[in-house]
Parts: structure tokens; sequence; C-alpha cells
């Protein structure tokens, strides 16, 4: 029986694994050419006027990809990413605390969105329109709001579960992108580039193999990679 330290130095090992073998650029990226053909346009045209990249959210199947083109996405326009899941984000002040500390042009990468609290959700609303916060100052009848001006930013978003994304939350992304199930073929390529960066001896036909036993999921491919 394994301890918990071990699996917990199982799962640290794999973690890493799976880092190494991201693709940090788009051309490093394989598969999904029309979500990585239509980035490539948002990308140059961010870059070209100096702006933030507009609010975007990828659905799809766990393992297809959303959180390395988020970090894809940071890498090509120079700027920062702050990472976090959706039910981290407990409370407004959770939520405030991030967005007042982004910088200029700054990437915020919630994932499992749809998991977010309204409570939170509903303090996106103007900052992803405006730029702008909204503090509550004071209780009661002598509450007031007042506007704190926020760098400008994206929000990237991802979930596995579109259809539970509140519709004006979803209708604040302006790019949409869906990613879908990898080719056999796409797989193997994705696995003989990770077996060349993790030393791990295969050949085309085992890349193969691989990619078609991996129900289209590049991390369930690298997974098998790692048992070879």
């Amino acid at each position: 029986m394994r301890s918990e330290g071990g699996l917990l130095q199982q799962s640290e090992e794999a973690r890493l694994a799976e880092d190494n073998v991201r693709p940090r650029t788009l051309d490093d990226f394989i598969g999904q050419n029309s979500v990585r053909a239509q980035l490539k346009v948002f990308l140059g045209a961010a870059k070209t006027l100096g702006k933030a990249l507009d609010h975007t959210i990828f659905y799809g199947n766990p393992g297809l990809g959303k959180t390395t083109l988020a970090q894809i996405m940071a890498a090509e326009l120079g700027v920062g990413i702050v990472t976090i899941t959706g039910p981290m984000l407990e409370r407004p002040g959770d939520l405030a605390s991030i967005l007042t500390n982004l910088n200029k042009n700054d990437i915020l990468f919630v994932d499992e969105i749809h998991r977010m609290p309204i409570a939170v959700e509903e303090v996106l609303y103007p900052a992803m329109e405006d730029f702008k916060l909204d503090i509550v100052v004071g209780q009661g009848p002598a509450a007031s709001t007042v506007k704190m001006p926020l760098d400008r930013f994206t929000l990237v978003g991802a979930t596995t579960r579109l259809g539970l994304v509140s519709a004006p939350l979803r209708s604040r992304f302006g790019i949409d992108l869906h990613l879908d199930f990898y080719s056999p073929e796409d797989l193997a390529r994705i696995v003989m580039r990770s077996a060349a960066i993790l030393g791990v001896a295969i050949d085309e036909s085992g890349a193969l193999e691989i990619g078609r036993r991996s129900r289209g999921t590049p991390r369930i491919a690298n997974r098998h990679l790692r048992r070879v």
C-alpha cells in the first residue's frame, strides 16, 4: 500500500511532467486549428494596438488545452497572468483584491468559471464592461457606492459546462472558443513532441497507438506516454 507521502510525491511529479511538455507558443501548440487561427488574429491585433485582448472564454472537455492556451496568450502578449479557479473566489472581496492588483493588459484566468458564486460574478460585470469596481461604503441607508477605476485587463474563463455559465456573464465575453477532441494523428504528434522533451524512446507507430487509446485528449495521451 502506498503511503500518503508517496502518493503526493507521485502527483507532484506528474504535475511537473505535465508542465514540462506544455507548449509555450501557438506555433508549438498542436491541433485545434480553428482556435489557433482565430487566436493568432486576435493576439496580433491586440499587440498592434497595444490594447488588452477582448475577454475570452474557452469551453470543452477536460484536458484539451484551455489552461495551456491561456498561458500562451499571456506569453505571446508579454503580460502577466493570474490563475485561479471559480470555487476559490468565495466572496466579492476575494475577486476585488485580485482585480485591484492586476497591471495594465494583464490576464486573469478563471478555470471552472461556471462554479463562481453569483455574488462574485456580479462584481465582474462592471469590471469587464467599464473596468471599474463598485465599492460599497458605509452601511444601511447611509451606504453609497464608489466606482474605483481598474487597469484594463483581459478575463479568460474556462469551463467544461458552458450551459452553467449565466447568460449575463457569457454575453460579456467578446471571444468565444470551443475546444474539440483531437484526432489520433494530432495526438500522435503531441506524443512524439512530449517524448522528445521527456527523453522517452517511442516510434511513430507506438505514438499513433497511444493516440488511438487516448479518447481524443492530450492529457490522457501524455499520461499513457509516462507509463511507457
